[in-house]
């Protein structure tokens, strides 16, 4: 049975003790699935949505990378790490679904997977956020880890 690595042995919450561990190239990849309805869709031209605020894509991209950059101050027991890399991806999938992919990279001791995680879930609130004004129906289905390399294991979904 595996443990849990942020509870220490009294069972309080606990950084963990990176200090032994090997540097290897780190990783991940993750996706946030945004619904909007069709009053919002509507807008889309050319592969963007325009607002008063701004391009709503656009907008979230860099949303998503400042939010990965700060994950260690918004999760209180992640790391702060340098990122070598955080690249945002936004497209509409054959559903006409909103897809926000993160990949994230660094080269270090630990990491990488909750800044993409961070990244991807911030990008799609800013999605929410900037059209909103249109209508409130909209649908944040899910965030998930796709992949991750680097450390003790490897991680790929399994997707149907």
């Amino acid at each position: 049975m595996t443990n849990f690595t942020h509870i220490d042995a009294a069972g309080n919450p606990s950084m963990v003790d990176v200090g032994e561990k090997a540097i290897t190239r780190r990783t991940a990849k993750a996706r946030s699935i945004v619904i909007l309805d069709d009053a919002i869709l509507e807008r889309l031209t050319n592969e963007e949505i325009h607002t008063k605020k701004g391009p709503v894509f656009q907008t979230a991209i860099i949303a998503g990378v400042m939010a990965a950059k700060k994950t260690g101050d918004l999760i209180p027991l992640c790391h702060p790490l340098g990122l070598e890399n955080c690249q945002i991806n936004i497209f509409l999938n054959d559903k006409r679904e909103v897809i926000v992919e993160c990949t994230a990279s660094l080269t270090g001791k630990t990491g990488i997977e909750m800044e993409a995680l961070t990244g991807a879930s911030v990008a799609a609130l800013t999605i929410y956020d900037m059209c909103k004004a249109f209508s409130h129906n909209i649908i944040i289905k899910e965030t998930r880890l796709i992949e991750k390399t680097g450390g003790k294991k490897d991680f790929k979904l399994e997707e149907n």
